[in-house]
């Protein structure tokens, strides 16, 4: 509600200054015609402030879309296994004794009591903590306490269910319903990135942010160079600004830029910034990849999980580039997260609705913005 009365449409969304934006309705279908990128608009404030929209994008966009959320080194031996939770739904990814993959759903068939709580190794089965049911490594109910005395029970045909796995580059990448082949979202990845082999790379560390902002926000940020010199002095020593170049595919884009050899300490070569639709990105850097989720928490609250990844390596040289690395990408973020929350504020605040895009330096920015208008046509 807003001025004393319900907007029925975006446009139609008008609050005064201070008064953040609501909606009793998810907006009519206007906004979602596609822009060319000259003339083209941000996405409504309203998408970034409702608690209708987010409930809606998880069935829209993060229940159809391939969601990254494991390393195969995480996942090497039997009965290794990384908890996740993709639209809401718990999952289990677990190596099985059969050597295969699967993203159980991490929810017993019995009262919905969780299976694992935390990443592991070596499991030898999965034993959900309420009641004490247990299923094996590929998903079969293998006891069940005290059951005997129920009608037509049988062990043999329950199940846990499984969402889609695929692995590329060594990156393990779920989804809970039909999203487009894996292979059509990465298409042209492969032959940018030629003989980079990530599947060698062993898991560092995690790292995740608490950001009081929309997902969107976060990923807006993300997909544009336009802020390196007012918010990032320091990744624009590193960086070529004036080389700065943004290429989009269907459904990714990829951000590069040489390295600035005087103030670089990765070494030489270009810095490769992908984005995977709807909230994956992949930070490139020689000798180094970070993997960032962005996951929604509340229509004005996200995290995000950094995953660093190196090349197996006992180099003390090696090892203090690789704690510079860290620092840094830290450094980054804090820049990222402050100007992420006060953006968040001001789409919060009444005063904005939606505004122009850059040509030159948020391709990027316009080519998400096209594939969030397309889900919801």
């Amino acid at each position: 509600m807003c001025n004393g009365r319900t907007p029925d449409k975006l446009t139609d969304s008008k609050c005064t200054p201070g008064n953040p934006q609501t909606m009793t309705a998810l907006p009519n279908d206007a906004w979602t015609t596609p822009q060319p990128l000259d003339n083209a608009k941000t996405l409504p404030a309203l998408l970034y402030t409702s608690a209708e929209v987010h409930a809606e994008e998880q069935r829209r966009v993060f229940a159809r879309s391939w969601q990254c959320v494991a390393h195969v080194q995480q996942l090497a031996a039997v009965g290794d296994h990384v908890v996740a939770e993709v639209a809401g739904v718990p999952l289990v990814l677990v190596r099985g004794e059969d050597g295969e993959l699967r993203a159980l759903h991490n929810v017993c068939r019995h009262r919905a009591g969780p299976l694992a709580s935390c990443d592991g190794r070596g499991a030898r089965a999965l034993h959900c903590q309420y009641h004490g049911w247990t299923y094996t490594l590929s998903g079969q109910l293998r006891s069940a306490p005290e059951m005997r005395e129920a009608a037509d029970f049988n062990i043999s045909e329950i199940r846990l269910p499984q969402a889609r796995l695929e692995v590329w580059r060594g990156l393990v990448f779920v989804a809970i319903e039909q999203p487009p082949p894996l292979a059509e979202v990465l298409e042209g990845m492969d032959e940018r990135l030629g003989t980079i082999d990530f599947s060698a790379y062993a898991h560092h560390q995690r790292i995740s942010y608490s950001i009081a902002a929309n997902w969107k926000t976060y990923v807006d940020n993300f997909l544009e160079g336009y802020h390196l010199p007012h918010i990032h002095p320091g990744l624009n020593k590193l960086l070529d600004y004036r080389s700065y170049q943004t290429e989009t595919a269907t459904w990714h884009s990829l951000q590069s830029s040489p390295l600035d050899r005087t103030t670089n300490f990765y070494g030489s070569g270009e810095a490769l910034y992908y984005f995977i639709f709807p909230n994956t990105m992949l930070n490139i850097l020689p000798g180094r990849l970070q993997t960032n989720r962005v996951v929604p928490i509340s229509a004005d609250h996200c995290r995000v999980d950094f995953d660093f990844y190196y090349p197996p390596c006992e180099d003390s040289d090696e090892l203090e580039r690789r704690a510079r690395d860290l620092a840094f990408s830290d450094e980054v973020q804090v820049e990222d997260i402050a100007i992420c929350e006060r953006v968040q504020r001001g789409l919060a605040s009444g005063s904005y609705e939606a505004g122009r895009v850059s040509p030159k330096r948020e391709r990027g920015v316009h080519h998400f913005h096209e594939l969030i208008r397309r889900v919801w046509r």
